[in-house]
């Protein structure tokens, strides 16, 4: 796992409601949006399909129980912090 300390998501200091995290991710109210957002637990912002796939399907289960189901997107535009991934659920 490939970590860089300057970076915010990598040092991954928990301010908000924190909604889960394992191995891979973890699931937080961004600081900035105040959305459920997901972090990939590398500082890579290309992560292959099939990671982007788990990671937003984790996104889900989190998103779905605070907008309801349908009722949020996907939206992995790395606005802030492009070199490391994540994406936010976003309500509709």
């Amino acid at each position: 796992m490939s970590l860089n300390s300057e970076c915010p998501l990598c040092v991954a200091q928990r301010i908000t409601t924190r909604y889960y995290a394992d191995d891979e991710c973890w699931i937080a109210d961004c600081l900035i949006c105040h959305v459920p957002m997901v972090v990939w637990r590398h500082h890579d912002p290309t992560p292959p399909a099939s990671v982007r796939e788990e990671l937003r399907d984790q996104l889900s289960a989190v998103a779905d129980e605070v907008f309801g189901a349908d009722e949020w997107y996907y939206d992995d535009h790395m606005r802030n912090i492009p070199d490391h991934y994540h994406g936010h659920a976003r309500p509709r």
